[in-house]
């Protein structure tokens, strides 16, 4: 049972990047490459994906590499499309986009090579999380707060928690065991991770908050 603080502490998420030393040219390559690295590289390209501010358009950086650098936007899509938080592991995750590759090429079996300097290069990251001595006791405070913190502090409460609080986010939580307001929580949690960047969550987030607070003044008035 995940215990619920009365206050919130902000907390902020941050990646150091480990080149491996490997990277791929071409499609079949990178399939091996996926098939061999460690957890943690995997974990760094799928669910980190966030935190680097990459473009929308794809939720992994494989996605990403495949339309860029080999303009295979049907085999992009497909990659796109695995939520890494349905998964319960990592082994499921490249399991699954072993997968998606090993369809593509039985259809399309002579992969296009990228040009060199847009190799897909894999990377571990080492994640240093740390407290940002910010707690908020109410929505007021969380509200002031929530529309200046890091970026990384926004990944590390609604993208990385997902990963600890089974796809839920750590706002919604505090939200609704801690003040009990299960509408603004439900409304946090209709917020498809995959469908905005970290700005635009923030800015979501602080709307919704926002617009509770204005409705509590309003009844206590």
């Amino acid at each position: 049972m995940v215990r619920i603080s009365e206050s919130f502490e902000f907390w902020q998420s941050t990646i150091v990047l480990k080149s491996t030393g490997l990277k791929a040219h071409n499609l079949r390559e990178m399939r091996e490459l996926i098939s061999t690295v460690s957890d943690n590289c995997i974990y760094h390209h799928t669910f980190q994906y966030f935190i680097k501010g990459n473009i929308l358009e794809y939720t992994n950086d494989f996605a990403q590499w495949v339309s860029e650098a080999l303009g295979e936007q049907e085999l992009s899509e497909r990659l796109s499309n695995i939520d890494p938080y349905t998964f319960s592991g990592i082994s499921e995750i490249r399991m699954a986009i072993i997968g998606v590759i090993d369809d593509f090429l039985s259809a399309f079996p002579t992969p296009r090579e990228a040009i060199t300097g847009e190799e897909l290069f894999f990377n571990e990251a080492v994640t240093i999380i740390f407290p940002l001595g910010i707690r908020a006791k109410n929505l007021a405070e969380f509200l002031i707060a929530v529309k200046y913190i890091d970026p990384g502090s926004i990944y590390y409460h609604f993208y990385e928690a997902r990963n600890r609080l089974g796809g839920i986010d750590d706002f919604s939580m505090w939200f609704e065991y801690a003040l009990q307001m299960d509408g603004l929580a439900r409304r946090i949690r209709n917020v498809d991770p995959f469908m905005h960047d970290i700005e635009d969550i923030r800015r979501h987030v602080a709307k919704e908050v926002e617009l509770t607070v204005k409705e509590e003044m309003e009844v206590a008035g």
